[in-house]
């Protein structure tokens, strides 16, 4: 029986929900009808989103945003490691979706450099753009002066990696890459493409009126130590399409390069590519040779540094960039890749560099331009280097550091600076440089040496009127005394006989 019965409820109940269907109002969670969509709402959706971006782009695309300083160059710093970051920079650069500087730069900022005006002294070093990539989107970023390289004239990876290392807690760096490089061929057709087919704009390379191109010549790894090929063949290949050449003999990393700064190479040396450069043809770019610049590293003694300045004196060099990364490392220094190999870079090297570029003055006539390069992330740190007597300065670690606005906040600060100052970049420049350099002598031309002979000449004929007029007065004199004489005997034997 209780089976029975429990068959007839089982039925009921298949036939209870059979039956029962689920309406919205027997729902626990009701869902809300959708809003009806007009046209009005849609448009103000599609402003607002529109007006976001344009706002977004606008404060994107101006490198003295706060964004790049706290957010974009952290992430990249310590998401990536170094070298992976470097090259996406690299990259971001020349896409043409980088930032760029929107303000014009100060009057007070103005240098001259070789006759030749830039708009303000602050360039880039080379080492950030190996391979010439994003050239134009560095000027961009405010520099007066981009320096590509250092490119070897064949390709060659470099060291091994890992290579390049932050050290945070230092704002420095240490590298050892070792001229990693695509070679002639590569960088010089990536810097022909930039040429617009008919050319009738400025006659500087950097296609700007107030900027200047560099080019940082290096050398191949397997080229004999004592070897100045590598950078006479550089001078003939980059010549026509540079305002600057920089002679690179002083990274640590490639072995036995230093060694041309001992005097003797670096006399053949700066013979060399200077005679190179005299014999180029002209370039369709710009109407003047290019500047040869030679780099030194900030390591030297004040003997090797005297005995570069004398060299450079006895040459056609045009300036000197003083200085490069260092072997040292100050005690200073607390991040543990402090012990890696390389050179270090970043604001440890700075009392290295303005050494160095201190005693160099000293030992290089005015005509010869210094440009100042080592620790220099702010105005103050610019101005100090102007004070010792560099022309220009260049920034590389503080500009990884600090981002794409390093540029333009360097050069705020140093308006500011100079404000205080109550002076102009080139006055600074022009007072220290007259005031340190070493005096130079004048050396005699034709036209003087004949108008010293003449004025000996006149001079030893002056010289005989006067002597003959002595003479004849000296006769008179023998005369006059000897007829007194005469007269005195006379009387004295008259008065004798009476």
């Amino acid at each position: 029986m209780s089976l029975y019965r429990q068959s007839v409820s089982r039925t009921i109940a298949r036939s209870s929900l059979r039956d029962f269907r689920i309406t919205p109002a027997c729902r626990l969670f009701t869902r809300s009808a959708p809003p009806t969509r007009t046209p009005i709402r849609t448009g103000v959706y599609a402003t607002v989103i529109t007006v976001s971006a344009g706002l977004f782009a606008v404060y994107y695309f101006d490198a003295r945003s706060a964004l790049h300083r706290y957010i974009f160059t952290p992430i990249l710093r310590f998401a990536l490691d170094a070298e992976t970051g470097h090259k996406f920079a690299v990259k971001v650069l020349r896409s043409g979706l980088a930032p760029k500087d929107p303000v014009l730069d100060d009057a007070r900022l103005k240098c001259q450099i070789w006759g030749q005006e830039a708009s303000n002294p602050v360039g880039l070093a080379a080492g950030f753009d190996k391979d010439g990539e994003a050239i134009d989107g560095l000027f961009e970023l405010g520099f007066s002066w981009v320096e590509i390289g250092s490119v070897t004239p064949k390709p060659q990876p470099g060291n091994p990696r890992p290579r390049v290392f932050h050290l945070p807690e230092d704002s420095s760096l240490i590298n050892r890459y070792g001229f990693p490089s695509q070679g002639h061929a590569s960088v010089l057709s990536r810097m022909r493409s930039r040429i617009p087919p008919f050319t009738t704009g400025p006659n500087r390379a950097s296609l700007r009126e107030d900027c200047l191109l560099a080019v940082n010549l290096g050398k191949n790894k397997e080229s004999p130590a004592d070897s100045i090929d590598d950078f006479v063949t550089g001078v003939r290949t980059f010549g026509p399409y540079s305002d600057v050449l920089v002679v690179n003999v002083s990274s640590p990393n490639t072995p036995g390069l230093r060694g041309l700064q001992n005097r003797d190479l670096l006399e053949r040396l700066l013979d060399g590519v200077t005679k190179a450069r005299d014999e180029l043809s002209p370039s369709v770019l710009i109407f003047r040779k290019p500047k040869l610049v030679l780099k030194i590293a900030p390591d030297l003694n004040e003997s090797e540094l005297a005995d570069i300045a004398d060299v450079i004196r006895n040459s056609s060099i045009d300036g000197v960039i003083v200085s490069n990364t260092t072997v040292q490392r100050p005690k200073s220094l607390v991040n543990p890749n402090k012990s890696e190999m390389g050179g270090l870079s970043g604001p440890p090297v700075k009392p290295l560099s303005l050494k160095a570029l201190r005693i160099l003055r000293g030992h290089l006539p005015a005509s010869t331009p210094l440009i100042g390069c080592g620790g220099i992330s702010t105005g103050a740190d610019a101005l100090e280097f102007a004070k010792a007597g560099a022309s220009m300065v260049q920034v590389y670690t503080g500009f990884g550091y600090d981002g794409v606005g390093a540029c333009r906040r360097i050069k705020d600060q140093l308006v500011d600076e100079l404000g205080r100052e109550g002076k102009t970049w080139s006055e600074v420049v022009n007072e220290a440089v007259a005031k340190l350099s070493l005096k130079e002598v004048k050396k005699p031309t034709e036209t003087d040496q004949t108008s010293a002979i003449s004025l000996l000449i006149a001079e030893a004929h002056e010289l005989k009127t006067m002597l003959d007029k002595l003479g004849d007065k000296m006769g008179e004199d023998a005369i006059s005394i000897g007829k007194e004489n005469g007269l005195a005997a006379a009387g004295e034997a008259a008065a004798d006989t009476t």
